[in-house]
């Protein structure tokens, strides 16, 4: 394949071709691309078939309006897809990635709802402190909190401080260095006509990327995701929503802190 250079001395260097030469190469990504489709149609299937645990212990969470049931979450709907939110309490600073899955959910929220999924974030923080996040961002989904309840733990996705202390937890199948007292992740819920509760499936780290559709956009561009920061991941530009352009700052843990944050990193 033969290329000249850009002819824009700013512009990034990459090879330039004709319209022939372009579509013999996009066909060529296209027979990878679509063998990754099927690829991930196998391991969907694969996800489906997986076997189900019966939720045995009943949880009970904090809402807007009072106490609400594991149960109840699900809305009258058979399945509930759970985001672990990591804000624990007096935690002042949100994480980037959790206000940006988060952000993912409004427009999806009437096709889930109607397609028999519910859907609800799960913090440890108090509700009172929740629900400021919720209304400063917008959002309308279920947001409840598990300040008297394990479930979090229960669900590897919270850790007490001895763990964290000790460099020791169970998160994402394996057992690692936790670092914070809360971790990203999603767990999915199914509940039968008798009223059965049965946890599906779990996702942390990366694998919640799936759910980034913004990175999907991102992708498909020239630049791509262009993360070449500090921390190589969303941290080095994804902000609050309500926070582009505002300036502040992102702690190697992902929590955003504002220009006028008073906290203790700053003092």
């Amino acid at each position: 394949m033969s290329t000249t250079p850009l002819s824009n001395p700013t512009a990034v260097s990459h090879p330039v071709v004709s319209r022939e030469e372009w579509l013999e190469a996009r066909r060529i990504l296209l027979a990878k691309e679509k063998a990754l489709t099927k690829s991930r149609d196998v391991l969907r299937a694969e996800r489906s078939a997986l076997p189900w645990v019966k939720v045995e212990k009943e949880y009970v969470f904090d809402g807007p309006s009072g106490k609400v049931t594991l149960a109840e979450l699900f809305v009258g709907r058979s399945q509930l897809f759970i985001k672990h939110f990591m804000m624990g309490p007096g935690q002042t600073e949100q994480c980037v990635g959790c206000l940006f899955e988060a952000d993912h959910v409004e427009g999806a929220l009437v096709h889930l709802e109607n397609h028999d999924v519910a859907y609800a974030a799960v913090a440890r923080a108090p509700i009172a402190e929740i629900e400021v996040v919720r209304k400063r961002m917008g959002w309308r989904f279920n947001w409840v909190s598990s300040y008297s309840s394990d479930f979090n733990y229960d669900f590897n996705a919270s850790f007490t401080p001895e763990q964290v202390a000790a460099g020791y937890a169970f998160y994402n199948f394996r057992q690692t260095d936790p670092g914070l007292e809360d971790l990203s992740g999603n767990s999915v819920f199914f509940k039968d006509e008798a009223g059965q509760i049965f946890h599906t499936y779990s996702v942390y780290g990366r694998g919640g990327e799936e759910l980034l559709g913004t990175y999907m956009y991102l992708d498909m561009t020239p630049k791509g995701r262009n993360e070449n920061g500090p921390y190589h991941s969303l941290g080095d530009w994804v902000r609050p929503h309500n926070m582009y352009g505002k300036g502040g700052m992102v702690e190697s843990n992902g929590r955003y802190h504002a220009p006028a944050c008073e906290c203790t990193l700053h003092k």
